[in-house]
């Protein structure tokens, strides 16, 4: 599959999960975390300060709370690291390719960068 190809039933289910998993995995650090406003968003995502962000630097952000779930460090979240311990294992590459295709579906105009306006818009 490439990057821009679209992705299946289970894969939107994948996200959907996953999204929920890791929204809920970062809330004790919201606080100390929290994004304040759109231009906020995009400089703590954009590492080289250039003013958008790259695929590297949005799967650096988003692979984040992935990383902190992986309790044992396998590169697998297990069912019992999942929230409500249950769920099937989902790999580190898998969560990789899902955000890549979320990145690639928000790059409205194509360039392969991010920008703050494609950052906040609604999920496409």
């Amino acid at each position: 599959m490439t990057g821009r190809a679209s992705v299946s039933a289970h894969g939107r289910r994948l996200v959907r999960r996953l999204s929920f998993l890791l929204a809920v995995a970062t809330l004790p650090w919201a606080a100390m975390a929290q994004v304040q406003d759109t231009a906020d968003y995009l400089r703590r995502m954009d590492l080289d300060g250039d003013g958008r962000v790259s695929p590297d630097e949005y799967l650096h952000w988003m692979l984040y709370a992935f990383d902190r779930m992986d309790r044992n460090g396998n590169g697998v979240l297990e069912p019992e690291e999942q929230t409500g311990g249950r769920g099937r294992p989902i790999t580190r590459e898998q969560q990789k390719q899902v955000i890549l295709e979320r990145f690639h579906r928000q790059n409205a105009n194509g360039d392969g960068h991010l920008s703050a306006r494609e950052l906040m818009a609604p999920p496409r």
